[in-house]
């Protein structure tokens, strides 16, 4: 990882030639609030790899904790081999829909943290346990102690892998209209549309016990909100 800026910001990670955008450089941010903001709104990432010569991309869940990214899988999968291997993450949240009077201008407001780093597969049962509590957690805030822990042979059945939180870059787009001055007036409709992610009421599985009540933290339940 070799560094293109030499200034250490310690709230911001360390640029590099890799985490630079090729396009739109500008609309990059290094701000370690502003990537852990990303990361713990998203629901999935998507994870990238090398396997028999090929690229792979899949998708899963994922957690933060402090600076390392932990993602979840089954250890008769694909993540379960990636110990020591290089691979790429992305972590992307659509705010919106831009709608233009050219198609060249349509585009969708976005916010898109991108991690290179080194795969490391989880092996101690007291580092996976917690790993799995902040994946309960990461889900709804405080669900882990709400629940049962999983068992020495769920464990054995799940590989969690770890990715230090180092190459790391964060590119977003706002909601601005891009146009051709020729093309402002035109007769045709532009503006933004805001996508947002909402729950719906939570419905009680048919075999809850008589007398358990809905928890508080699953009351309003959101993922965060769009920025314009």
């Amino acid at each position: 990882m070799a560094a293109i800026d030499s200034d250490y910001n310690e709230d911001e990670y360390i640029r590099t030639e890799r985490s630079t955008p090729t396009r739109y450089p500008s609309r990059a941010t290094y701000d370690r609030a502003a990537v852990h903001a990303v990361i713990d709104e998203a629901l999935v990432c998507h994870v990238g790899f090398i396997r028999d010569g090929a690229p792979v991309v899949l998708p899963t869940v994922h957690a933060r904790n402090g600076e390392t990214l932990y993602i979840h899988g089954s250890s008769g999968s694909r993540f379960a081999l990636l110990d020591g291997e290089p691979v790429g993450v992305t972590i992307t949240l659509i705010d919106g829909l831009v709608f233009a009077r050219s198609w060249l201008h349509h585009s969708a407001p976005f916010r898109s943290v991108v991690i290179h780093g080194t795969a490391r597969v989880v092996r101690s049962d007291e580092e996976k346990l917690a790993a799995m509590a902040a994946l309960i957690d990461h889900v709804a805030e405080g669900r882990s102690k709400d629940t049962r822990p999983a068992t020495r042979k769920e464990l054995a059945k799940t590989a969690i892998v770890a990715i230090e939180l180092t190459e790391v870059s964060l590119k977003a787009r706002g909601s601005h209209i891009g146009e051709e001055p020729e093309d402002l007036e035109l007769p045709h409709w532009a503006g933004f549309i805001p996508l947002t992610l909402t729950a719906g009421a939570p419905v009680p599985d048919e075999a809850l016990a008589e007398g358990i009540r809905m928890p508080d933290y699953l009351v309003g339940y959101s993922r965060g909100g769009i920025q314009a």
